[in-house]
């Protein structure tokens, strides 16, 4: 087995990834400064500090299973599971030169095809695609999957997700204290709840007002970034097919589809018999789908037909 000189890049996608997560990670910044000074008057920066090197701990192997226990409802592999899946990864990593060993494998107890790579060392597939999917597909699955890794995609995601925790934390409890005031209607209170929401309010306006660059960079930029993560699918498809899995992930493809299709029919048929018209958004496996433009505009996979266009070439060359 020919290992490479190296194992993990960060490409263009990855990079930007980061860099549009930016104005969130600035954000959560100043939030965990103030909230610091408040604790802790004139040592702010300690627990600036301590934040930021708290995402080390992305790439801690204890850390990474917890996360992968506890948020992603993972699991160990069976040995019956792990005899399977073990040496159709050793044959994914041993083309694309990769050390298999680095990296842990982890089932979730779904009924969606579907995989996942996060952190800097989990690859996960459902128990559903071991179960559906033949040897080649399955491996067509996995050295997708490798490519978020060895691309510096998985590790840049779960970055920027970690330094955004504060800011989202923030605003979530923003949106709660807004609920609740609306929620006051009647009597004197209800009279003051609306002056101290449209004091807060008028307060919010002038200062994204006045700082408006950073109000325009945190609209914009889960639609930019929902953009690249798209780019970064394509290439990990494009890793996929290059080691040679290009025919079997396409397969892939087509079956998610079909899949997709069967859902939503059913779905109508069910609907139109109670009287309803609406357009449904199934959960896809490797795939969030949503309505309409904006739901478009924000998912993070492409389109089936886009990953097959781009899988094209690789089909004729075989």
């Amino acid at each position: 087995m020919h290992l490479a000189k190296r194992q993990r890049t960060i490409d263009v996608t990855a990079m930007v990834q980061l860099l549009l997560q930016l104005p969130s990670f600035l954000a959560s910044l100043v939030i965990v400064v103030v909230l610091s000074e408040l604790l802790l008057p004139d040592m702010g920066w300690l627990g600036g500090l301590f934040w930021l090197a708290s995402g080390a701990m992305a790439f801690h192997r204890p850390t990474e299973r917890a996360l992968a226990r506890h948020l992603l409802n993972l699991r160990h592999p069976t040995p019956r599971e792990l005899s399977r899946l073990e040496p159709l990864w050793r044959a994914v990593t041993a083309r694309t030169g990769v050390e298999g060993r680095a990296y842990e494998l982890w089932i979730e107890d779904s009924d969606h095809l579907n995989a996942l790579a996060t952190a800097g060392h989990i690859v996960g597939v459902t128990r559903v695609s071991l179960e559906r999917l033949s040897d080649g597909q399955l491996a067509a699955v996995l050295a997708h999957e490798l490519g978020h890794h060895v691309r510096g995609h998985a590790w840049s995601s779960l970055l920027g997700q970690w330094y955004a925790v504060p800011g989202r934390l923030a605003w979530a409890g923003v949106r709660r204290l807004i609920r609740f005031v609306t929620g006051i209607r009647h009597g004197r209170l209800g009279f003051w709840a609306a002056v101290l929401l449209l004091v807060a309010g008028a307060a919010v306006f002038l200062v994204a007002l006045k700082y408006w660059f950073v109000t325009l960079a945190l609209v914009a930029a889960p639609y930019l970034l929902a953009a690249v993560t798209r780019r970064a699918e394509l290439r990990a498809d494009h890793h996929a097919a290059a080691a040679g899995f290009g025919p079997m992930l396409a397969e892939v493809l087509h079956m998610m589809q079909a899949t997709d299709r069967e859902s939503e029919s059913v779905m109508a048929s069910a609907l139109s018999g109670c009287g309803k018209t609406v357009a449904m958004g199934t959960r896809t496996p490797l795939r969030n789908r949503g309505e309409g433009l904006w739901g478009k505009l924000l998912s993070s996979h492409p389109q089936y037909h886009t990953r097959l266009h781009h899988l094209a070439p690789y089909l004729t060359q075989r």
